[in-house]
């Protein structure tokens, strides 16, 4: 970290120059006058190229390597696919420059790792962005188990669920590219979310499921086309996470489900005094059979990008805000592949 004093502006430069990079990343960035973007890459040069001229940023690279050596920034913005998440993060910390990466952290939870380990030698910043623990609704639930509003919670579910929402662009039907579908890409925001609130409870065991049997029979849907014949994910996967405190999370996403609504994206805790759903932040109970709300959101907040970008910068410059750490990314990490591993196996998968 540095102080706010020293080195300002930040120089930023951003690998990946896609929607998430063009929408939050810059976005954000272009709107303080303490940070500066330097320089975009992307593996196709015209794309960045283009974003570099939207974000008035002076030099676009199609080498990661040697825009780093080359510009040599402060801080970098990880946003090409997943399965370049750990050559581009190690590279950045290797140059010395503080990072945030999107989600997930990388493939495996040996490149998380790695990762983490390289961060903490450096004394640099690595952090990712899972932006829905930044939400208002977010911060006031885990308040309030701090302050042992629900007691305690035995039972939680995250869903994170399309009827027929599919990603028509980009690399999220490949697998070898993404890692998995919808558990990795929608999934993991909700279980960050609940893992979160409950304070990354320590993990027992993990048992799932998952399913090929609609992505690769259907070719369209509200977010565009995709060709069945390279859909190589799941397009559902439900399991279960036992916690060592006796606690329980059930997690069920998908890219495409026969469900009524369009999309589900919550979080429902059920505590001994009182339980709560996240999106809008509402916690209630019951007395005589008649609901009781304790606390309420009218609206979700939907600033929540903008709040992990916000805090990341923070960080950097020295602030003793909370940001999605190297080790909390880790253990999202380990979910993600033991929720993998339970449902090839078809067996449950022991984490202690």
């Amino acid at each position: 970290m540095m102080s706010a004093s020293t080195l300002l502006p930040l120089r930023v430069a951003i690998i990946g120059a896609g929607q998430v990079a063009d929408k939050v990343h810059a976005s954000y960035y272009a709107t303080r006058s303490d940070v500066r973007m330097v320089a975009v890459m992307d593996s196709r040069l015209e794309q960045a190229q283009a974003f570099a001229e939207r974000h008035a940023i002076p030099s676009a690279w199609q080498d990661a390597h040697e825009m780093l050596q080359a510009v040599k920034p402060d801080v970098v913005s990880v946003c090409s696919p997943n399965r370049f998440h750990f050559e581009h993060v190690m590279a950045a910390l290797e140059s010395g420059c503080h990072v945030m990466c999107e989600k997930p952290p990388a493939m495996t939870p040996q490149q998380a790792d790695e990762m983490r380990v390289a961060a903490r030698r450096a004394g640099k910043v690595l952090a990712y962005d899972f932006h829905h623990r930044f939400a208002l609704d977010t911060q006031l639930l885990r308040e309030a188990v701090l302050n042992g509003t629900f007691g305690e919670i035995y039972f939680t579910t995250a869903q994170a669920l399309r009827r027929c929402g599919v990603p028509g662009w980009g690399v999220f039907t490949n697998k070898s590219l993404q890692g998995g579908g919808p558990l990795i890409d929608i999934g993991i925001h909700m279980l960050d979310a609940a893992m979160y609130v409950l304070g990354f409870p320590a993990v027992k065991r993990v048992t799932a499921h998952s399913f090929q049997k609609l992505g690769n029979r259907k070719n369209s849907g509200q977010f565009g086309e995709w060709d069945p014949a390279q859909f190589t994910v799941e397009d559902a996967l439900f399991g279960t996470i036992e916690f060592c405190n006796g606690g329980v999370l059930r997690l069920d996403t998908s890219f495409a489900l026969n469900i009524r609504e369009q999309s589900i994206m919550n979080v429902a805790f059920c505590g001994e005094k009182a339980g709560a759903t996240l999106f809008p932040a509402h916690i209630y109970n019951d007395e005589g059979g008649i609901l009781q709300t304790l606390s309420q959101r009218e609206e979700a907040d939907d600033q929540r990008h903008l709040r992990s970008m916000e805090a990341f910068v923070r960080h950097v410059m020295g602030e003793p805000v909370m940001i999605a750490d190297a080790e909390q990314g880790l253990v999202i990490q380990q979910l993600v592949a033991a929720l993998y591993e339970a449902a090839e196996k078809g067996e449950s998968v022991t984490l202690c």
